[in-house]
């Protein structure tokens, strides 16, 4: 069993506070492994692609988890958000996700060049690599405004108006990172 911490970058301009739409700690956060099923506007999905720990073999296609769809362990007892085998050397793995340790993108942290958690997840046979920006996000002003429905697929950069404070906000250069923790 290895633990990976998912962690997000960005450039924030006159932002803080970027997170999945909902929060970090939302039970309806939906971080998408699987390769069928997709994203409604009540569920945010996290998508990756899958490497398999024993031969290597990268799934082709992109998969996600969700908070609040579990699947029982085929051996004893509990409970997983995912369980896949690898289409090449038929290994079964495993993908829970442990909550409590996201946090939001904060604009010290993009001026410091820093990486914010967002979701750590317990693997087993699997290791998660090339996180994509899906579904909305949610950021805030530095006056306070929120901006909802933040649409950062495909590397693209977000840029509105802060009615309020009189000057733009931009989100550019998304990026994440996995980062085996302990």
């Amino acid at each position: 069993m290895v633990n990976f911490l998912l962690s997000i970058m960005a450039d924030l301009e006159n932002l803080t506070d970027l997170q999945p739409q909902g929060g970090c700690t939302d039970d309806n956060f939906r971080y998408h492994f699987k390769p069928q099923g997709g994203c409604t506007e009540d569920n945010f999905c996290y998508h990756f692609k899958l490497k398999c720990g024993k031969c290597g073999e990268i799934t082709q296609k992109e998969t996600y988890v969700s908070l609040v769809e579990t699947v029982p362990l085929p051996i004893g007892k509990g409970n997983t958000h995912l369980i896949q085998k690898c289409k090449f050397c038929c290994r079964d793995g495993t993908v829970t996700m442990i909550t409590g340790r996201g946090r939001p993108l904060t604009h010290e942290d993009s001026e410091a060049n820093k990486s914010a958690p967002l979701m750590l997840f317990e693997c087993r046979g699997y290791e998660p690599l090339d996180f994509v920006f899906r579904g909305e996000w949610q950021a805030v002003s530095l006056d306070g405004t929120k901006f909802t429905g933040i649409d950062l697929s495909g590397g693209e950069e977000y840029v509105d108006y802060d009615e309020k404070g009189g000057y733009p906000v931009m989100i550019s250069n998304p990026r994440a990172a996995f980062h085996v923790v302990k």
